[in-house]
């Protein structure tokens, strides 16, 4: 009976779900749909580095071969060791300014204090915070500004084409990407009364008034999810909104295997649940139940009619895989596999922030009570 009925319910959710991811992502548009502005608002593209020899030179050239005319480029070395400063000073750009930090403020993660540091080394009416591993379409800034003209936006996420050389980590991602979009539901960003908002690393666009407005990276200095809280502060402070698919884009490779995406999940997952160890176990017991548990048991211990309704749910998962371009139907086959990981990733994140009594953070430590506010 037990088994029923939580067939019942995790064929429901499923079915539920798929709709509602569907229906979401449809209402999100695509960047390269979008017209090229007409007018170019003076922009400062600020860019925190730190240790990016294998990617920077590549991302860097992307982005000074845009088609956007009224813009600076602020680079932020944040204390770098290895060829990263070498690679900078073989760049020539006339819009280009560097900034070398050689020591960390007490009470700030280094990439906060990278972005905030090329705020203040900045004047322009907009700032585009992004990564240092990005490529760019030399029409996305322009594409991105005809939107937030023709919507009148005081902050614009856009979010990139991830691809990995892992085939497995491609198909882990897909998992990933469902379970952060129903997170941070992007489709609501823009409706004023709903709750739902984004902020993405790899392209946060915002009007420097906006970001001064919802607290900087002052308000959110020791978070390792900073792109997303202040895309959070952003919505919570009144502010319009919106979120674009950058396919095609804006493209990154975020992690080479799937061993980097677990260790670098590794670090930063207890903070999605504000170092709370008891919402950490929900969120825990959740991932399995529902992601990495149903069509294992149903399959493996069900009747035939609770088997029927794990292909009905494998179905749609299939089907939701198929209609993304960028995924392969059988993605769907690894969802099992990618809830246990996550899981995993999550449980072990918080045991080992708990037993170490806080994080380690690009060779910094910072304990539980600074990361919780609790001292300063």
């Amino acid at each position: 009976m037990i088994l029923l009925v939580y067939s019942i319910a995790a064929t429901v959710i499923w079915i539920g779900f798929m709709t509602y991811l569907l229906i979401g992502l449809h209402q999100i548009k695509k960047l390269k749909a979008q017209p090229i502005t007409a007018e170019q608002p003076p922009l400062a593209i600020i860019i925190a580095v730190r240790n990016e020899e294998e990617d920077l030179e590549k991302a860097l050239q992307s982005v000074c071969n845009i088609n956007y005319q009224n813009h600076r480029i602020i680079v932020v070395n944040d204390r770098s060791t290895d060829r990263t400063a070498e690679i900078l000073a073989g760049f020539d750009h006339p819009r280009m300014k560097l900034i070398t930090l050689d020591e960390l403020p007490h009470g700030w993660l280094g990439k906060n204090n990278a972005l905030y540091q090329g705020y203040k080394n900045s004047t322009e009416e907009w700032m585009l915070f992004t990564d240092a591993d990005i490529e760019f379409h030399p029409d996305a800034i322009s594409r991105a500004f005809g939107y937030v003209e023709k919507h009148n936006l005081d902050h614009l996420s856009v979010l990139p084409d991830v691809r990995s050389r892992s085939v497995i980590l491609n198909s882990v991602l897909a998992t990933f990407s469902m379970m952060l979009m129903m997170l941070t539901r992007p489709w609501d960003a823009k409706k004023p009364r709903r709750s739902g908002s984004l902020g993405v690393g790899a392209f946060n666009l915002v009007k420097r008034t906006a970001y001064e407005q919802a607290g900087t990276h002052v308000k959110i200095k020791l978070r390792p999810d900073d792109d997303l809280k202040l895309g959070q502060n952003i919505k919570r402070a009144g502010l319009r909104q919106d979120v674009l698919s950058g396919g095609g884009y804006i493209c990154l490779e975020w992690y080479k295997s799937l061993q980097q995406f677990r260790n670098g999940l590794l670090k930063n997952s207890f903070s999605v649940g504000n170092y709370n160890a008891f919402r950490t176990v929900a969120d825990v017991t959740a991932t399995l139940l529902t992601t990495a548990l149903p069509i294992p048991v149903m399959l493996i211990f069900g009747d035939t009619a609770i088997r029927l309704m794990a292909c009905l749910v494998l179905a749609a998962q299939v089907f939701f895989m198929s209609v993304n371009p960028r995924n392969k139907w059988w993605y769907a086959l690894m969802i099992p596999y990618a809830g246990f990981l996550m899981a995993y990733i999550l449980a072990k994140s918080a045991c080992v922030t708990l037993k170490q009594g806080g994080i380690y953070w690009r060779e910094s430590f910072y304990s539980l009570a600074m990361l919780r506010g609790e001292e300063e």
